[in-house]
């Protein structure tokens, strides 16, 4: 890889000495976070997701599609509940429900 003149800002040093300091900062920290590893919510691989538009990612191992946050795959309310979670939540009850209705039968 040749020399890079972005060791200080990072991706922001394509913008040279334009903008500001501040706007560059949240660049910097922004492409960061969107380029760095995330879980991909079907196969729970750990990859580099691919943003496909705004706010659509993909994973590049399983292919699977997703709708996701416009800079990161995941906002820290979509992180609340994940579907897989809700569905293990969901089974949770359904065995608590079945070994209630069995102790009453008994």
């Amino acid at each position: 890889m040749p020399f890079s003149h972005t060791k200080v800002v990072g991706p922001a040093g394509r913008f040279g000495a334009r903008y500001g300091m501040g706007v560059r900062r949240k660049v910097t920290q922004i492409e960061v976070k969107q380029r760095g590893k995330h879980r991909c919510p079907r196969c729970r691989a750990l990859t580099r997701m691919e943003r496909i538009a705004f706010g659509i990612w993909r994973c590049p191992k399983c292919g699977f599609t997703f709708a996701g946050g416009a800079w990161v795959p995941q906002t820290t309310l979509g992180k609340t509940m994940t579907p897989e979670e809700l569905r293990l939540i969901e089974l949770e009850k359904q065995k608590w429900r079945e070994k209630v209705k069995k102790k009453e039968k008994v």
